[in-house]
């Protein structure tokens, strides 16, 4: 399949589609972390208005559309356009001309102002010690299926209690609820990521556990070489989306705080 992963610097769901045969571009206002030449640092829609792509997967920035964020828009603290501009541009991503799309936020007013998601996951049902609710658009796609499940820790009264048993916390002898907390979280629940300029980054990056579970569960759905239904093309007559474009022909543009990958 020919495939645009929007919103993403750091390359994980690129890499984990290439792996499968896939032709992949990412695109972002960001470089590449990995320096690919299979990255486009742009506006997405560049590539969108110009190619065609069976499957797009995109991260939206979260900065003004995340329910932990909107109460500095609620208190005046920053412009509402600002979240005006991020609604659009999921709008505009969910109604890009692509047959397969998935698009992935945080917990977010995407829910109210465009529509509810069709799914929710968190990275500990895909392998992975983190716990980050992560909200799932789909468009021509099936839900994600659970791959490996990461048992948490269970914290009562400042402790973790013995054995992982829910009401087993010798110090309240049960009377209160443990709260499942997994490898990202304090016990108090918040992310450990202490504050620094790149933090966002930090908390933004796709965990691997999904981007491989949505390489293998939504990489297999078929080839359409860039059009849905088009009869199929020779694998010796396919052109990578990488030679259309050209690596010497790919414009770097740089606009800071524009496009950043998922929440």
């Amino acid at each position: 399949m020919r495939i645009l992963i929007a919103c993403e610097y750091s390359g994980r769901m690129r890499r984990e589609f290439m792996a499968l045969g896939h032709d992949v571009l990412s695109a972002d206002f960001e470089p590449a972390e990995d320096n690919s030449q299979y990255h486009y640092q742009g506006d997405c829609f560049d590539l969108i208005n110009d190619q065609h792509f069976d499957l797009m997967i995109a991260h939206p920035p979260c900065t003004y559309l995340s329910v932990s964020g909107m109460h500095w828009t609620v208190r005046g603290l920053r412009d509402p356009k600002l979240t005006e501009d991020a609604l659009d541009f999921v709008q505009r991503l969910m109604d890009a001309p692509i047959p397969k799309i998935a698009i992935e936020n945080p917990v977010s007013i995407i829910s109210s102002r465009i529509r509810k998601p069709d799914q929710i996951i968190n990275p500990y049902q895909f392998g992975e010690d983190a716990s980050k609710k992560t909200c799932l658009w789909l468009k021509g796609l099936p839900l994600l299926h659970q791959t490996v499940f990461v048992e948490p820790r269970l914290i009562c009264c400042g402790a973790e209690v013995p054995n992982r048993v829910k009401y087993g916390c010798p110090n309240c002898n049960g009377d209160k609820v443990a709260r499942p907390r997994w490898g990202n979280q304090c016990d108090s629940g918040q992310n450990k990521l202490a504050p620094s300029p790149d933090r966002w980054k930090e908390r933004s990056r796709t965990y691997e556990g999904i981007a491989k579970a949505c390489a293998a569960q939504w990489g297999s759905l078929g080839v359409f070489n860039g059009d849905e239904g088009r009869e199929a093309v020779r694998p010796d007559q396919q052109s990578s989306i990488f030679e259309l474009l050209g690596a010497d022909s790919l414009p770097c543009r740089v606009d800071v705080g524009c496009e950043i990958e998922g929440g």
